[in-house]
């Protein structure tokens, strides 16, 4: 195999390609490529949850360095409340930069998570709960057992996996709606207000992927809050009305203690 490439203008521009032998194409190699590029599909589609091309233009853009003040890193320690933490847990996404991958893998249970510096949009959900000290592992695991009927059938699947559930955002999304409180999709008018920091997101992508984030204590100039998810990399930006929304959900949906004391108040609904 022979590739070169001439630079130009910060461009590589193919100039020359041959592959196999004598000059032609080894339909070998070729399926052999065709089927890497299948298996990457299904590799991005495991987890429920997609990227767009937002995923190439992340790649590509440098991180903003500076996004304004953080209400919830100015609270002390002792003040903050689980979605204060919730934000925090999804910041350290950023803060890693942890790069978009949803791979299927045997992970723990309880607890169990994909190595820490990769993961799915999913992913950046339930390593914030798990800050706040919620594991959505265990709570949807628990709920599929006993309602597995319930739960979206997309996948062909006899029973729960407490591998991937819970990193699958169907199975998030109606978790949510069935435990939490489900909040109004628009980002304007006086459902603007209704978007508090801690909260989930669900949006679709216009190749009809699903995606989610979780919204950040940060707002732009009017007053629209930030949102951190991973898309190809792990970003807090000003992106909640990109893409149409699908879902917005809080949780725990009623007062709760502070989790150190080691109690937490969740309504929940059948």
């Amino acid at each position: 195999m022979k590739v070169i490439h001439v630079k130009k203008k910060n461009q590589l521009i193919l100039t020359s390609f041959s592959l196999g032998t004598g000059g032609t194409i080894n339909s070998g190699v070729a399926m052999r490529a065709v089927l890497c590029l299948v298996l990457l599909a299904l590799i991005w589609s495991t987890a429920g949850c997609g990227i767009d091309s937002h995923r190439q233009e992340q790649a590509h853009r440098p991180l903003i360095q500076t996004l304004g003040p953080s209400p919830v890193e100015e609270k002390p320690s002792e003040e903050r409340n689980v979605y204060d933490l919730v934000v925090l847990g999804a910041r350290q996404e950023v803060v890693r930069k942890v790069i978009y991958d949803a791979s299927y893998l045997k992970i723990d249970y309880p607890g169990g998570d994909v190595p820490p510096e990769g993961g799915a949009c999913t992913d950046v959900v339930v390593r914030a709960f798990r800050h706040g000290g919620i594991d959505l592992q265990k709570l949807i695991h628990e709920d599929m057992r006993d309602y597995f009927e319930l739960y979206p059938q997309n996948w062909g699947l006899q029973g729960p996996d407490t591998n991937i559930d819970h990193r699958r955002v169907p199975n998030q999304m109606r978790f949510f709606t069935r435990y939490g409180q489900s909040l109004p999709l628009l980002v304007e008018g006086d459902d603007l207000s209704t978007w508090q920091w801690g909260d989930v997101v669900y949006w679709r992508f216009p190749n009809g992927l699903e995606h989610c984030g979780i919204i950040s204590d940060r707002r732009n100039r009017k007053g629209v809050p930030l949102a951190i998810h991973n898309a190809g990399m792990a970003r807090e930006e000003d992106c909640l009305a990109k893409w149409e929304i699908i879902g917005h959900f809080r949780y725990p949906p009623v007062d709760y203690t502070s989790p150190s004391s080691g109690t937490m108040q969740i309504k929940t609904k059948s």
